[in-house]
């Protein structure tokens, strides 16, 4: 495979920055409060009073989740990685998820900061705080954290019916390729995040979730890690039905089918079964979820 075919160590960390970085402390569970309190991801308590008017989100995800529910037009600030939908590109752009303009942040004048506890980094939210900001940190990491952040999200901007009814909607759309797939194997696969070297979505990640729900078993899912790097041995061991991996400029199935000699030889490439996915619906834990699955769902079955 050409170097220029591989997507740069650079695009996999911002394209990963959702899930990386963030180590605030441990992470607490919502639990029974007064109905107008509500606690984010590290268990601070904030009053559900009067919805935020000006608000500001430094990850791609709470972006679009601001969007969907019908709160945009409350958006004043956001990242230079927040491209979605459209309407997000015109933002005013505060930094990306590392490195914010604190200054600009101040003279924004938000009522809320939205941030997420893996993808920024800690010392952004202690920076924020020093300076009287009022931040909501959240920690979507799979289907169902998702669903919890979105609807806290929807509390919090008013906009709790719209919440509900979206993930009512996005549940039925999940169950019902669930029932397609129940009692049957679709096949093995590989999710690669990079090709060389060799790294592989695990689980416990909200994109080993999506390839279950298709019926698809991950062949990195015994590993510990998140993101485990295989050796070439390992790969040709394991002979995946199914290569998973991000659409990139320049990138196509001849580059992957060539990326190892040995490859050639895998059911994945012998049936062409290469499907290349939308980086950022597949690593985004967001609103978008289901839509993902759809698609994997419709390019498998």
């Amino acid at each position: 495979m050409q170097s220029e075919t591989i997507p740069s160590a650079k695009y996999i960390l911002f394209l990963f920055l959702t899930l990386i970085a963030f180590s605030c402390g441990k992470q607490l569970k919502e639990k029974p409060d007064k109905k107008n309190f509500i606690t984010d991801a590290l268990g601070n308590k904030f009053e559900l009073s009067q919805p935020p008017e000006r608000i500001i989100t430094l990850a791609p995800n709470l972006t679009e989740m601001v969007f969907e529910l019908g709160a945009g037009e409350k958006l004043v600030g956001n990242t230079l990685f927040c491209n979605y939908p459209d309407e997000a590109k015109s933002v005013e752009k505060i930094g990306d998820m590392l490195t914010v303009d604190y200054e600009k942040i101040v003279t924004l004048h938000p009522d809320l900061i939205f941030i997420t506890k893996e993808g920024n980094k800690k010392n952004i939210y202690q920076k924020l705080i020093s300076l009287k900001q009022k931040v909501f940190v959240s920690d979507p990491k799979s289907y169902a954290d998702i669903k919890e952040t979105f609807l806290k999200m929807g509390k919090i901007l008013g906009e709790e019916q719209t919440a509900l009814q979206k993930i009512k909607a996005w549940d039925r759309l999940i169950d019902s390729v669930k029932n397609e797939v129940k009692n049957s194997t679709t096949g093995s696969v590989m999710f690669l995040v990079s090709v060389k070297p060799i790294m592989l979505a695990g689980k416990n990640t909200f994109i080993d979730e999506i390839l279950s729900i298709c019926g698809l078993q991950n062949i990195a899912d015994s590993s510990r890690l998140r993101y485990p790097v295989f050796s070439r041995e390992e790969i040709v061991k394991k002979n995946p039905d199914y290569i998973i991996l991000f659409a990139s400029k320049n990138l196509k199935a001849e580059n992957v089918k060539n990326a190892y000699p040995e490859w050639k030889e895998l059911n994945a490439v012998k049936n062409n079964n290469i499907i290349f996915v939308d980086p950022d619906l597949f690593a985004r834990p967001g609103p978008r979820f289901a839509k993902a699955v759809e698609f994997l769902f419709n390019s498998v079955h």
